[in-house]
């Protein structure tokens, strides 16, 4: 049976607006007549909608993720698809729905969509500009990102060490002999393809190596396509060069300049090794399979739904600013190389 407020008010032996001003929390009652509603509800059992459970906690249980992204794929993209279903599993556990939306413009029409649908708390993915932060901030509502900066430290913030990755994947081609090394960088303005070449290319110095500039491929975007066109589009520069070793900023583009040697009839590791960054599924399912960095991807959605939680809940959260370290995943695309000086 469909119950309403007129029921429980018949039911309690009150008005109906005693019984809105105990569901919505908002205006006076005795604490005699709001022991009578509490007890009719739960006579009846009666489940208020979600509107009205609303604002008796002041709380949706709803929360908003919005990934910002210039570029197809993004909610299917292996990298941010991982953090985002490491998101739903965990919001699903601590009872919470989950609105998701994709943003390539870095607009302000995403979060005025999630704050019309009065989230509890939103989850920021990837690069931002302060416009979007500052906007934000007016709303009063929690709100943390994942894999992307801000200037505010005020604000919980879940990255990984890209720049001490970078210097990872450094250490590993030096020590196998490689010292004519190719790199293909992703977008410079997202911090993370930025740090890792900037931690790959300084520590190549300090062991005594160097980077030509020549040498480093610039793509517009981080998909598998420009991966492979980084190379197709230099080739004769390239297989000139005689280079030993690549390290691309992320999988996908270091899977990209793979089939394209592939292509060439190059062997990989023999005739060149190849690494790249995130350690996407995809990475242990190529062939050869590719040596990467892990970034935890699951443990950045998992985790960015527990301290948001924590937020919302207004727990004091310390500290704010979290790094999570990476890891070296040796695979086939490096092993056995040593190459003379």
């Amino acid at each position: 049976m469909s119950l309403n407020i007129k029921d429980i008010a018949l039911h309690a032996g009150v008005s109906k607006s005693t019984v809105s001003r105990v569901i919505s929390g908002k205006g006076y009652t005795s604490q005699k007549s709001r022991d009578k509603v509490l007890n009719a509800i739960q006579e009846l059992q009666y489940k208020p909608n979600g509107i009205a459970r609303a604002m008796v906690l002041q709380r949706t249980n709803n929360l908003g993720v919005i990934i910002y992204r210039q570029h197809y794929p993004i909610a299917s993209h292996p990298f941010y698809g991982k953090i985002l279903d490491a998101i739903l599993k965990k919001a699903e556990q601590l009872n919470y729905s989950v609105f998701v939306m994709t943003d390539k413009e870095m607009s302000l029409n995403s979060a005025d969509f999630m704050l019309e649908k009065r989230v509890d708390g939103l989850i920021l993915i990837s690069r931002l500009n302060q416009e979007v932060i500052g906007y934000i901030d007016k709303f009063n509502v929690p709100y943390l990102i994942v894999n992307g900066t801000t200037d505010k430290d005020d604000i919980i913030q879940i990255v990984n060490q890209d720049h001490q990755g970078g210097q990872l994947v450094a250490d590993h081609l030096s020590q196998l002999g490689h010292h004519r090394i190719g790199v293909i960088a992703g977008p410079q303005e997202h911090r993370s393809h930025k740090l890792r070449l900037q931690g790959f290319c300084e520590r190549i110095l300090e062991l005594g190596g160097e980077i030509s500039e020549e040498d480093v491929y610039f793509s517009p975007t981080s998909a598998f396509d420009d991966g492979y066109k980084s190379i197709a589009a230099n080739w004769d520069r390239f297989s000139a060069k005689k280079l030993t070793a690549i390290f691309a900023t992320n999988d996908m583009l270091a899977l990209g300049a793979m089939q394209f040697l592939l292509g060439k009839g190059w062997k990989i590791p023999n005739d060149i090794a190849v690494v790249g960054f995130d350690n996407i599924d995809y990475a242990k399912m190529s062939y050869p399979p590719l040596t990467t960095v892990h970034v935890d991807k699951v443990r950045m959605g998992e985790e960015a739904v527990v301290l948001l939680d924590g937020l919302i809940r207004k727990e004091d959260i310390n500290p704010l600013y979290m790094e999570y370290e990476p890891k070296l995943i040796i695979r086939e695309s490096t092993k056995g190389l040593n190459y003379e000086k």
